[in-house]
């Protein structure tokens, strides 16, 4: 029907006469059903379709035993609702959620009609009632079973479209992973590997990206793990090693998804997953997928979390190996990095100490300190420079550290708005004094520590832990001859004195305490 036709039709008045004949059964139902398909193909008319009442009409006729009926009812509504997010509400409250997966179940093979099906479930998807309609229906082995039997590209995106929409929720994810959707998934992208047809890249990529957003779920993700022997497991694996980006892109994510408990990342690590890691950040050095790096370095910062992971990680040589991602350029994949290795020191004095002494990382570590465009840059460079000092506890460390000018960084960190990032860089401080005080006692002096640290006692908006640590540092500092003449010339007492009548009382003590060592060191 051309488009003057449909608009013909409809300004004749005949649709609410249309409408009548559809809710009396009569012979001719199913050809008025397939009128009004064709109609509805355009979008003028739809409206009026609606004002007609022929939705209402239609719906019934979803329970035809009659294939082609339910083929030309399951159009009409279709294309009458399309993008009319109003009449789709209304329709998943007329209870077609469960027709059109009952209509599948009983008519597998009609494709035609398994077609329209799955489009009106596409078209649904977003509707939050219809999500939770499917919970109930069984959905997930319908849609496996189609995945399986998808006959050309356009079904496999349809249903993957479908899959994709509904695996947002939590519980059909579930329903999803135990109906095998992950396994046929993964299947599919088996069998399409190796080749070169743009349609089917595109399967692969939406695939992989599914499944990695199904491994989300924490009893999917546990499921799919299978304790390491799991077939999605497996094929993840395999990815990491694919010539396609967008496999090595989904492994390493899904491999990070692995790695959110410590049972999972030990046995992942018994299971030799890291030297393939670091085999596919190796390809992307130079020139390299950003996106892939920084899935990489996330999988392996995973994986570091268990303490025992770490030492095994050294002894493996990961440092070693992800220092040549010192180079890159791009700010996530720096970020990532500067992360990684923090969390590989954790902990670990050795770890600290090599790293801490490796002139080459500082100065790099020094240049991302000052990244003026990237605060997650900066901030990370700084967090991973105080932790070289606080795991490590080394006096070659806080050598190298002065040697490479840290210390202004620490100190620039200590007055950071973030309190985990004033903490750690003050006791990294009050350790480096600590262990040698000799060493940093004139760059202390020439950065402005005292002056800084008295300027946080004072501040009333300074939270509470880091004037505590604060006054931490100051005892250290008392040690130096040089920095006791700087406390007395800036008159710090009278800051302590204060601070002794803070209503935090293990503040007050403090800085009671503070004023005792001073008076002893006099």
């Amino acid at each position: 029907i051309s488009k003057g036709t449909a608009e013909k039709i409809v300004s004749s008045g005949v649709l609410p006469i249309l409408a009548q004949v559809l809710r009396k059964k009569s012979p001719l139902t199913s050809q008025v059903t397939l009128l009004v398909a064709e109609m509805a193909r355009e979008a003028a008319v739809r409206e009026r379709c609606i004002e007609a009442g022929l939705v209402t009409a239609l719906v019934p006729l979803l329970n035809s035993p009659d294939q082609d009926q339910l083929l030309h009812t399951g159009r009409a509504i279709g294309r009458i609702c399309f993008e009319n997010a109003v009449q789709q509400t209304q329709l998943v409250e007329n209870g077609v959620i469960p027709r059109l997966v009952a209509i599948m179940q009983q008519y597998p093979e009609n494709d035609p009609l398994v077609n329209v099906c799955l489009l009106a479930l596409c078209n649904l998807a977003d509707v939050d009632a219809a999500r939770e309609a499917l919970v109930e229906v069984g959905v997930a082995e319908v849609l496996t079973y189609q995945l399986k039997r998808a006959p050309d590209a356009e079904r496999r995106h349809l249903i993957l479209e479908v899959l994709g929409s509904l695996g947002e929720s939590d519980a059909l994810k579930l329903q999803f992973v135990e109906a095998g959707v992950p396994e046929a998934l993964s299947e599919m992208i088996r069998t399409l590997q190796g080749g070169s047809d743009t349609h089917d890249l595109c399967s692969i990529k939406v695939a992989s990206n599914l499944i990695v957003t199904l491994l989300l779920g924490d009893e999917s993700m546990q499921k799919c793990f299978g304790e390491g022997t799991g077939m999605v497991y497996q094929d993840v694996l395999s990815w990491l090693q694919s010539a396609n980006t967008e496999l090595q892109l989904s492994g390493a994510l899904a491999i990070a998804n692995f790695a959110r408990n410590d049972s999972n990342c030990v046995k992942m690590l018994d299971l030799g997953v890291v030297p393939r890691i670091l085999d596919l950040l190796e390809q992307h050095v130079a020139e390299g997928d950003v996106s892939v790096q920084h899935a990489g370095l996330s999988a392996l910062r995973n994986l570091a979390i268990p303490a025992s992971n770490k030492v095994r990680m050294l002894e493996d040589g990961v440092t070693e190996r992800i220092r040549t991602l010192l180079r890159s350029d791009m700010p996530p994949v720096q970020f990532k990095l500067l992360g990684t290795l923090r969390m590989m020191v954790d902990g670990q004095e050795e770890a600290a100490s090599v790293l801490g002494k490796d002139e080459v990382l500082l100065a790099r570590v020094m240049e991302w300190c000052e990244a003026k465009d990237h605060a997650g840059v900066r901030g990370e460079a700084n967090r991973l420079l105080a932790a070289l000092i606080r795991h490590s506890r080394n006096p070659e460390v806080i050598h190298t550290v002065i040697k490479a000018d840290g210390v202004q960084h620490l100190i620039s960190m200590a007055t950071s708005e973030h309190v985990i990032m004033q903490n750690e860089a003050l006791v990294a401080l009050a350790i480096a004094s600590a262990i040698d005080i000799e060493a940093v006692q004139e760059p202390f002096r020439d950065a402005d520590l005292l002056p800084t640290l008295q300027k946080m006692l004072d501040d009333p908006v300074v939270a509470v832990e880091v004037k505590f640590s604060a006054l931490g540092l100051i005892c250290s500092l008392a040690n130096s001859s040089m920095l006791r003449e700087q406390i007395t010339s800036l008159n710090l007492r009278d800051t302590l004195s204060k601070l002794s009548a803070h209503t935090s009382t293990k503040l007050a003590k403090q800085a009671d305490t503070v004023m005792v060592v001073l008076s002893e060191t006099a």
